[in-house]
């Protein structure tokens, strides 16, 4: 998904393993392209990526140095002629700055979000939204992630500290002011797990990924 330029959000509560994720996603980016990474601090580490430009905020120091905020460094990095733009974690106004970049031509941006749930998450992106932008009708906001997401991936630290996938869920597009999911994989626990450990795997909900048109124009054939 990452090599066809699918835009993937991945969220989590903290310390679920969000950034240690993005970064193993990131190194799926082909070598070739250009690469804007976009954080508060400097956590990403994409190895072997030449055309990379790393961007980080700065905050209000002392008087008369003007603070650089994410959604600065988002309308910045537009200018910049990204193929990819890889922000480290969304919090506040800025994501409408996000859904707008991957919703004008940069597909397999990736970014990462505090939430319980997959739906949590939307309605986090919602709020996010309106922290800055509160005269935006709800539905055009559901219109704008639901046609700038493509698949969401749940993080999850369990009861015995080990974190896990939980979920991966395509976005299918927005439906009677609803945003349609279609989860494609699911964590399930086993007989072997206990109050103190863990057991499981992700396993097939049973429905095909329906958006398969970028992975058509990379040549992928795969299932999934």
């Amino acid at each position: 998904l990452v090599m066809a330029g699918y835009n993937i959000f991945i969220s989590g509560g903290t310390g679920s393993g969000k950034t240690t994720f993005l970064n193993a996603l990131s190194q799926y980016i082909p070598r070739e392209e250009r690469i804007i990474t976009i954080e508060d601090s400097a956590e990403l580490r994409l190895v072997d990526k030449p055309n990379l430009v790393r961007l980080e905020t700065r905050n209000q120091m002392f008087e008369g140095v003007k603070p650089i905020t994410i959604r600065d460094l988002i309308r910045t990095a537009l200018r910049m002629r990204p193929e990819r733009i890889v922000v480290g974690e969304c919090r506040g106004e800025e994501a409408l700055d996000m859904l707008q970049a991957m919703n004008t031509g940069h597909d397999g941006s990736l970014s990462t979000g505090h939430a319980n749930s997959t739906r949590d998450m939307l309605s986090r992106l919602e709020t996010m939204v309106l922290q800055g932008n509160a005269g935006l009708p709800l539905m055009a906001i559901r219109q704008q992630i639901a046609s700038a997401l493509d698949v969401i991936i749940h993080l999850s630290r369990l009861r015995d500290k080990s974190r896990r996938t939980m979920e991966i869920t395509e976005v299918l597009g927005c439906e009677n002011g609803e945003i349609q999911l279609n989860p494609l994989f699911r964590f399930e626990e086993d007989g072997n797990s206990t109050l103190n450990h863990v057991n499981g795997s992700l396993v097939r909900t049973g429905n095909q990924l329906q958006n398969t048109h970028k992975l058509r124009l990379q040549g992928i054939n795969g299932r999934i």
